[in-house]
């Protein structure tokens, strides 16, 4: 595989599989039918009625009829007008943009995490194929961030990208996480009704400041390698994403980067060997922050909050 600072960087075979968290994002969309987040879909359980007719929208009988009995004169028939017509709102499920960003560089492979870390992507994956998710990989190494795989429905490719994916060199934090952002942005145009979930797989460590952030300021004009990425996740969660940081850090004594990242995007952090499924417990994370593109139906999100 090519890219960033691969060089003869060795490629750390996936771990094992496992069934991870169920992963929703919170609120109420109006994306492509799925198995993922709640939306308003056209088929569904019924769950409320509104006045605006949408396409496909059924009408609500008895909440119709209901608001033509609020003005019926007792000596006439029930008239109904056009004011008193309810739509069925109906709810269901919606498959998602899962888009990983993952830490390839040295810190990863010399703390030997590659193989765990490359079997938890990998077991989310399949989970997203199972909820018919749109996936997409981004990964940082080296000198800057890569789009291994533009968001696509074909998960079995973003696997076989995920097990060449080699691992070394510095880490640009900053660099994927613009990468991210613009992968986003133009995804938003493309498919606005989707909307994304951000997974960043890492352990925060950040030294270096790869490449051109993707707004146009050199980086011998920025400052120390990790506050310019907590400044790139702001301005992620400034844009409503909705995210989830993924521990990767073993270390006997813990930086708790992870974490400070998790909270610059807005975002739960989850340790790595958590994110396994546990009986009665953690079954479904609702994860807060649901992008509110400007223009598209993903605006009417209702925000939520961590389950």
């Amino acid at each position: 595989a090519g890219g960033p600072g691969v060089g003869a960087q060795p490629v750390a075979a996936p771990g094992e599989t496992f069934t991870p968290i169920w992963l929703a994002l919170a609120g109420t969309g109006a994306g492509a039918w799925g198995r993922r987040s709640p939306a308003e879909t056209d088929q569904g359980q019924p769950v409320s009625d509104r006045s605006d007719h949408a396409d496909g929208a059924t009408l609500a009988l008895a909440a119709t009829l209901r608001s033509a009995a609020t003005h019926a004169n007792p000596s006439l028939r029930l008239r109904v007008r056009a004011e008193d017509l309810r739509w069925q709102v109906r709810e269901g499920r919606e498959g998602n943009l899962v888009l990983f960003l993952v830490d390839a560089s040295g810190s990863m492979a010399a703390r030997r995490r590659m193989t765990a870390t490359k079997g938890a992507v990998l077991s989310l994956l399949l989970d997203a194929y199972q909820r018919r998710d749109k996936v997409g990989l981004v990964t940082f190494r080296g000198a800057g961030a890569e789009v291994l795989l533009p968001p696509t429905s074909s998960v079995e490719l973003a696997a076989r990208r995920l097990a060449s994916l080699p691992t070394g060199g510095r880490t640009p934090l900053e660099a994927g996480l613009a990468r991210a952002r613009g992968v986003l942005d133009a995804e938003a145009v493309r498919d606005p009704r989707r909307r994304p979930l951000l997974i960043v797989v890492t352990d925060g460590r950040a030294n270096a400041v790869g490449g051109l952030s993707g707004r146009g300021t050199p980086p011998a004009s920025r400052g120390d390698p990790f506050d310019t990425a907590i400044a790139e996740a702001r301005a992620l969660a400034d844009q409503g994403v909705a995210a989830i940081v993924i521990d990767t850090e073993d270390a006997a004594v813990k930086l708790g980067l992870a974490a400070e990242l998790a909270q610059a995007l807005h975002a739960p952090c989850i340790a790595l060997e958590t994110l396994a499924a546990q009986p009665l417990a953690g079954l479904v994370r609702a994860i807060a922050g649901t992008a509110a593109r400007s223009g598209g139906p993903v605006g009417r999100a209702r925000r939520g909050r961590v389950a």
